[in-house]
């Protein structure tokens, strides 16, 4: 196998600045010259998105920045001790050892172990000393190493307070489902109380392992029965149910969702980020303890295995407004498939079939075919097969859309109480959508009957009624509520309130609709596909099957939501074009996507940008796609389907007005962000003359220290690099 660490990967006592993002760089320009990746931009980019969900920084001036990307070619690990140390964002301070890891897409589990097995010697006081007291390179080698069984200890050589065996074995073991027995053959008189643990992270190579030993290296000093379950990349195996089923209680370290979490149905619990369960793993324990001497504590029910975030828990973490904002996005974000592919179906339809189509549609699908072609249609049709195809696309679509308030409702209560909040949430979606109360009925219906699910199933069932509850008891009792509620006291004042809402903005002309297109194409640029973004988006997409030839207000709202979307990305991608030397490597190649990304209305073309600099890039944003926004309300351009950007032109209406607004937000939005980096980054006339300077020639560059830029890699040494890594999603 490959060694993972070499003398050239690591770093001692060396000054790699202030930022955590410098001290990435560095190792990742490291690992890229010894030809273990083939970008130290690509690896630093990765280990820096991951750096901005969680901080690395554990307690005892530790940090393990890690990735696993494509720009690794060989799993790898790279060691700093820094003077000074930087701040990785534990709470006790800064790092002065910082460990990064570099693994591979599709690294074997071997490698993958090795480098989890070294996060959890990272735990072990004296290994961290050893680490500290190495005078060479070769000797912090050597000592991991020996950490990683891969040479065997020399207790003699070893520096003092080093580990003569691998000091991540003990907690290994201790961690699996056999540590159980031998703690209560050890301990059987005392018999001492166990909490079972689950720990996983996104990654899963270090924080996974470092939290389960942190736990059991806890619960063994307080005397408690820790046993573990990690769900890393290593692999994952199960604690016995018999070990679960004899637990006081359930602790879940995790960033991502926990497998197969109906073992632990029944269970008093606690769930936090699997960061705390390394910065206080003791506490943890008693707050997991003290859920189970509750009477009234939590409880994880049968019904609801899923990520259950109680808001009034001190234990969680999640306040009622981004519990609100988690549930609203599922349902959000399960509803859009069904509007995106219903509405370009519909404008497919009137492609074909004319604008007078859906007098037409239904009589053509059920009396005709392709061998029997109708001879009645509009004069807009593209003949006989234009109308039939046309009809039937056009049918397609609109049976999609009718699905848009169901979907909505029932996604939402999904969110909240899980698969047995589906049915009753799509029943009150239909319900909604017969009273009339429409997209605000349907995020109504969804709160209700997802609460009323969840509510249901908080029930201890007896043994007997527990495999009924979910598929039974729990969808048949809370339709019966939540759509029996919605027929006899919310259908009603709800509907007026959506058909109020309708006639007012049927009325706006001149000066409201323009400010009612400033607003929303202010709504689609503050957070480029978050929560605000969606909401004005539902809004467009919530009112399009309403629009008509006699009310093309809800048309020109899609269509005024739409262009603003497109600004953004298309505004980061012409601002890399004219200016490239303001930005990094990664933004150049992310701005050649933004194009494409643009065109096709995906607002989160420009995310990249905006997680690297916030503060130039939203403002100049918002800017530009209000500006977009009010033009096309002006304009009165209409658009009948709900996505695709200027790949839907032919359900665009006023097509060319529509991009004149696009073109006009982008220029605006361009220029605005280049103004704002080239004078007030650098501040004034130095940074415009810094901005416009010829190349420096090729060398190791070093930026500036107040814009926070480091060492970069040699390839790329003429660019300046930004503030901080793009941090893209895949």
């Amino acid at each position: 196998m490959t060694s993972l660490i070499t003398t050239e990967l690591v770093i001692l006592d060396a000054d790699q600045g202030t930022e955590s993002s410098a001290v990435i760089r560095a190792m990742a320009t490291a690992i890229a010259e010894q030809g273990r990746a083939n970008s130290a931009e690509g690896l630093a980019t990765a280990a820096i998105a991951r750096e901005e969900k969680t901080p690395t920084g554990v307690p005892g001036g530790i940090a393990i920045p890690h990735a696993r990307t494509d720009a690794v070619t060989t799993p790898s690990l790279a060691m700093a001790r820094l003077n000074p140390p930087v701040d990785f964002g534990a709470k006790d301070g800064p790092a002065d050892l910082v460990f990064m890891i570099a693994a591979p897409d599709g690294a074997g589990k071997e490698h993958l172990a090795l480098l989890s097995k070294l996060a959890r010697s990272l735990v072990k006081k004296d290994f961290v000393a050893s680490l500290r007291a190495a005078a060479t390179e070769q000797e912090v080698v050597d000592l991991v190493e020996t950490a990683l069984g891969l040479r065997e200890a020399d207790t003699e050589n070893a520096p003092a307070g080093s580990t003569a065996a691998n000091p991540g074995d003990t907690a290994a073991a201790s961690a699996t489902a056999a540590a159980p027995a031998s703690a209560d053959s050890a301990s059987a008189a005392e018999d001492p109380r166990r909490v079972v643990a689950v720990t996983a992270c996104p990654t899963g190579i270090a924080h996974t392992y470092m939290a389960a030993d942190a736990l059991v290296q806890a619960g063994s000093e307080m005397g408690i029965d820790v046993v573990t379950e990690t769900q890393g990349s290593s692999g994952t195996t199960p604690i016995d149910q018999s070990i679960i089923d004899g637990a006081d209680a359930v602790v879940f370290a995790v960033d991502v969702d926990v497998r197969d979490k109906a073992r632990f149905a029944g269970k008093p619990y606690v769930q936090v980020p699997v960061k705390a369960g390394i910065d206080d793993p003791q506490g943890l324990i008693r707050k997991a303890l003290a859920e189970a001497d509750t009477p009234n504590g939590r409880r994880l029910a049968a019904a609801h295995t899923a990520d259950e975030e109680s808001s009034n828990s001190t234990s969680s973490r999640e306040s009622i407004g981004a519990h609100l904002k988690r549930v609203l996005l599922t349902g959000v974000s399960y509803m859009i498939p069904f509007v995106a592919a219903g509405g370009l179906l519909m404008a497919l339809g009137f492609l074909l079939g004319g604008f007078d189509i859906p007098d037409y549609s239904e009589d053509i699908v059920l009396g005709n075919s392709l061998w029997n072609l109708p001879t009645e249609f509009g004069d807009l049709a593209l003949g006989p097969v234009g109308a039939y195809l046309g009809a039937v696309s056009f049918q397609i679509g609109n049976l999609s859309m009718g699905f848009l308030v169901a979907a909505l409702a029932g996604y939402i209560a999904y969110a909240i109480a899980d698969r047995p909040g589906i049915a009753p949430g799509f029943t009150v979606g239909a319900v909604a959508v017969l009273m009339g109360a429409g997209f605000i009925g349907g995020i109504i219906g969804g709160l209700l009957a997802g609460y009323i699910a969840h509510w249901i199933g908080s029930f201890a069932a007896p043994r007997w009624l527990r495999g009924l509850m979910p598929v039974v008891i729990i969808p048949l009792v809370a339709s019966l509520i939540s759509s029996g509620l919605m027929f006899m006291v919310l259908g009603g004042p709800i509907s007026a309130l959506t058909e109020g809402l309708n006639s007012w903005l049927s009325s706006m002309t001149g000066t409201a609709a323009v400010l009612l297109g400033l607003i929303l194409g202010v709504m689609m640029a503050v957070d480029l596909g978050g929560p605000v973004n969606k909401v004005a988006y539902s809004f467009a997409v919530a009112g399009l099957a309403a629009g008509s030839v006699e009310n093309p207000v809800p048309w020109e709202i899609m269509a005024t939501v739409m262009a603003a979307g497109m600004v953004p990305p298309l505004a980061m991608a012409l601002a890399t074009a004219l200016r490239p030397r303001i930005f990094s490597q990664a933004e150049k190649e992310n701005g050649k996507a933004a194009w494409l990304l643009g065109a096709a209305f995906i607002s989160e073309g420009a995310i990249p940008f905006a997680a690297s600099d916030p503060l130039r890039v939203i403002p100049a944003s918002i800017v530009g796609a209000g500006v977009t926004g009010g033009m096309t309300m002006a304009f009165s351009v209409t658009s009948q389907a709900p996505h695709g950007g200027v790949f839907v032109f032919f359900a665009i209406d006023s097509f060319l007005l529509f991009l004149l607004s696009i073109v006009v937000g982008t220029i605006i939005s361009a220029l605005l962000v280049l103004v704002l980096k080239i004078f007030v980054r650098k501040g004034g006339a130095a940074g415009l003359a810094e901005a416009t300077a010829p190349a420096a020639p090729k060398s190791t560059a070093t930026a500036s220290t107040d814009s926070g830029a480091v060492a970069s890699d040699a390839a790329q040494a003429d660019e300046p690099v930004s503030s901080k890594a793009d941090a893209s999603r895949v």
